[in-house]
């Protein structure tokens, strides 16, 4: 039993290493910093899910720790990504080739509806 709990803590942090290298790549090769934030936050996310999956299956850390720490990424790493991205546009960092720009248009007409009243 011990071997296999051995096995599948390598395996979790090959793979885990894996997609934590991925999501580091992702941030230095996409274009912006939204489609940047977009692969560090999902990717990552995994990555480190994977590597706690492997402490948990290799050292004496209980099962109930862990699957606590791992739903605490889970939730945080998104709202982290959403957090920084809103940061980013609110002080106005470029979107790179943007097809349309939601938010822009949101204040747009806000505006003219304030100025209306």
């Amino acid at each position: 039993m011990e071997n296999i709990l051995i096995f599948i803590a390598i395996l979790a942090v090959c793979i885990g290493t894996f997609f934590s290298l991925t999501g580091v790549l992702g941030y230095i090769r996409f274009p912006d910093v939204y489609t940047g934030l977009h692969a560090s936050g999902k990717v990552s996310v995994f990555g480190a899910v994977l590597l706690m999956v492997a402490a948990i299956s290799w050292t004496p850390l209980s099962l109930g720790k862990g699957l606590v720490l791992i739903s605490l990424v889970l939730i945080s790493g998104p709202v982290v990504s959403h957090a920084l991205a809103s940061a980013a546009y609110r002080i106005d960092v470029p979107l790179e080739q943007a097809v349309r720009d939601e938010l822009k248009q949101d204040e747009l007409a806000n505006i003219q509806s304030n100025q209306s009243e």
